[in-house]
């Protein structure tokens, strides 16, 4: 069974379901899919959830209460939103690797630094075996595999980040990550009958757009 995970460096909760999904790795192979969450949201038509006042004050509380509940060391950036192009793109320059990717989200969630420019990462490329970030990161290759990645998650149909895919079914959300474990032990599990009412379940009222 072929499983993905979608992820961009701006989410915190992807850097909170990392551990998760390198522990799932030991039973499971996951192809790390780094796709531009921004891009995502401007297709389904939302807004970030930071992006609404209340929501984000709400949001980044529990995200710290879910880190220090869990024992994951975590620090915000020094601002949030941020641009994760530059993070995303050199991901991809390191060949997509898992000790990559768990190091730039240790550099931006753990640590707290900024994950937005060239020279806040520099160091950690030249860590990772990339001696000019800037090359890099601008390479055609790079820029069209961002590009793709995101692509073909809408097309896949995720709509957030992070993102488990299993099969063709979606697995939106650090905490839906028990959810993921059991459906590897239960592929069958949503063709009880309530879940397949529930897939089919007629719409009451649609909100005036």
């Amino acid at each position: 069974m072929h499983v993905s995970w979608y992820f961009d460096f701006i989410s915190p909760f992807a850097y909170l379901q990392l551990p998760k999904v390198l522990a799932l790795r030991e039973r499971v192979a996951i192809a790390p899919v780094p796709i531009l969450f921004a891009a995502v949201l401007d297709k389904v038509g939302q807004i970030g959830p930071a992006e609404i006042p209340a929501k984000r004050t709400f949001m980044y509380r529990h995200i710290q209460w879910t880190a220090r509940r869990e024992g994951t060391p975590l620090s915000f950036p020094p601002k949030h939103p941020f641009n994760p192009l530059q993070s995303l793109r050199l991901a991809i320059a390191c060949g997509n690797r898992w000790d990559a990717i768990a190091a730039i989200y240790r550099h931006i969630w753990r640590d707290g630094k900024d994950g937005d420019t060239l020279e806040s990462l520099a160091g950690l490329a030249e860590q990772l075996g990339i001696d000019d970030i800037a090359t890099a990161t601008a390479e055609p290759q790079v820029k069209n595999a961002l590009r793709t990645n995101t692509e073909q998650a809408l097309a896949d149909g995720v709509f957030g980040v992070p993102t488990l895919r299993i099969g063709d079914t979606m697995f939106w959300g650090n905490d839906a990550t028990a959810m993921a474990v059991e459906y590897l032990d239960d592929p069958a599990m949503f063709e009880a009958a309530e879940y397949r009412r529930v897939d089919e379940l007629p719409v009451g009222v649609e909100r005036k757009r």
